[in-house]
């Protein structure tokens, strides 16, 4: 079948159009999809721009063929510069693309460089054409025509090319099997297209070439990213299951049936924590090592998430085994201290406030390593911290003493302790919720029991703290001393 120059014309314009609809419906399928990297997301979008912009170019060239109206030459020259300078660039995305897989970071610039220097050869020679026309020119009828040196249009596109075919070849193991065949069918088809082009002079092979290429890379790659997306969302959904879980775990590990002791009415207690993650590095106890004693914790592990919550219930097994063991405190951080330096390759450690009340005489004996400052109220009086003396943290040093003191607690008393993520709750100004405020909120209403207490509490943090992110675990342990046994 032979065709005559309209049908030609015709078949080019049809094939444009196709392909500019196709790539406006693959961008905007870039736009809508959401499981796309952000990063893949922007390429293509910048991408599908070029192709849409070349092929536009393209078809604005063919229709003002032959057209005499005022002007003409000038738009004829612009749209035909804007289609080959564009059709450069879309050979660089690809290569930069490519140059980003194959190579180290460090060695990414150099190639990068050499890319921006064949771009701007291209627009240089390009620019230069404008006054000898040797790459295109533009007959007495103004019909687009080839030069003598057209091919020197395609020699930076065919170099990038070049390029790319062997950075494919000598780093093949950088490129997911699944992608690698989408790379060489968008370098070979458009320059199998070239060539065809070069030898005939008709319906537009590179037009055809370039959209069906594009689009099957893209294609490909949004299947791989799909089944990339589907694969971490199940990975992502396992390991909320087992963060959960692990955060079962450690809330089934602390004291969270209340009352906690309803058999003993000379005290109430109460505690709470709030991780700032799924698990948390802080923790609270409190239990009967016999009749008469009663051993109250509360620590901090330095870290947050999984390992913060291993440690965490390391530490506070060996803290309670050691106290019902009817040793002192400052005797149960020493112990708990040895155990733990001989065999910290983490260097991982604990701040602890260790008391053993003594339910008889209301004399509680406390050794503090590190940890908060607590706060104590006395009958008829306000809450005020109690500036013990602090240890050295549990877990650092081999061979620590510590220092026990002993406060005597009359009816009515009540001791507050607490993580440091009450006193450093942060704001949205980056202001901190602080010790001063906090002993404020606790003489905001001195009388609530323990759990009414640290409910208050925590309303106050969180109206303080707003929108602003938990950075750190939220943790609060209050006793009320009603009377002696």
């Amino acid at each position: 079948m032979v065709f005559d120059v309209s049908m030609i014309k015709m078949i080019n314009i049809i094939i444009i159009c196709i392909g500019i609809g196709v790539s406006g419906l693959c961008f905007m399928q870039v736009w809508i999809n959401k499981t796309l990297r952000e990063d893949v997301r922007k390429f293509f979008m910048v991408f599908f721009n070029f192709v849409i912009v070349y092929i536009t170019m393209h078809l604005l060239r063919d229709l003002m063929d032959g057209q005499t109206f005022k002007g003409v030459r000038f738009w004829q020259s612009t749209v035909t510069v804007i289609e080959l300078v564009v059709a450069a660039f879309m050979a660089a995305s690809i290569s930069r693309l490519i140059i980003f897989i194959a190579l180290p970071e460090d060695k990414q610039r150099t190639l990068s460089n050499l890319l921006s220097g064949l771009l701007i050869f291209h627009i240089l020679l390009l620019t230069i054409d404008q006054f000898i026309h040797v790459i295109y020119y533009f007959d007495y009828y103004n019909y687009y025509q080839r030069g003598s040196l057209y091919i020197l249009s395609n020699l930076a596109p065919a170099f990038m090319h070049v390029m790319d075919i062997i950075l494919l070849l000598r780093h093949q193991d950088k490129f997911k099997p699944s992608v690698k065949p989408a790379f060489w069918v968008y370098i070979i088809s458009p320059a199998v297209a070239i060539i065809l082009q070069s030898l005939t002079y008709g319906i537009q092979f590179v037009i055809f070439a370039t959209v069906a290429s594009s689009v099957y890379m893209f294609y490909i790659i949004i299947l791989d990213q799909s089944i990339e997306y589907v694969r971490q969302q199940g990975e992502k959904s396992r390991i909320e299951t087992e963060l959960n879980m692990a955060s079962n775990i450690q809330n089934n590990m602390l004291p969270n049936i209340y009352p906690a002791f309803p058999d003993i009415k000379q005290i109430d207690i109460y505690a709470s924590m709030t991780p700032a993650k799924e698990v948390g590095g802080d923790f609270y106890d409190f239990f009967l090592i016999d009749d008469t004693h009663l051993g109250i914790v509360m620590a901090d592990v330095s870290g947050k998430g999984v390992p913060a919550a291993l440690f965490m219930m390391v530490s506070k097994m060996l803290v309670k085994n050691n106290a019902m063991n009817n040793m002192s405190p400052k005797e149960v951080l020493e112990a708990v201290n040895k155990q733990i330096c001989s065999n910290n390759r983490e260097g991982m450690f604990v701040t602890v406030w260790l008391g053993i009340l003594d339910l008889e005489t209301g004399v509680l004996k406390a050794v503090n390593a590190g940890h908060e400052y607590p706060a104590l109220k006395r009958p008829g009086r306000p809450f005020k911290l109690i500036k013990d003396k602090h240890g050295i943290v549990v877990g650092v040093i081999e061979g620590v003493r510590y220092t026990e003191y002993e406060l005597t607690l009359d009816p009515g008393s009540k001791i507050f302790v607490y993580t440091d993520g009450v006193a450093e709750a942060t704001n949205e100004n980056e202001e901190l919720f602080g010790t001063d405020r906090m002993i404020e909120a606790l003489n905001a209403n001195p009388d609530l029991d323990p759990k009414s207490m640290l409910e208050s509490i925590n309303k106050k943090v969180s109206e303080f703290v707003g929108n602003a992110p938990q950075f750190d675990d939220l943790t609060m342990l209050c006793l009320e001393f009603k009377e002696r046994l």
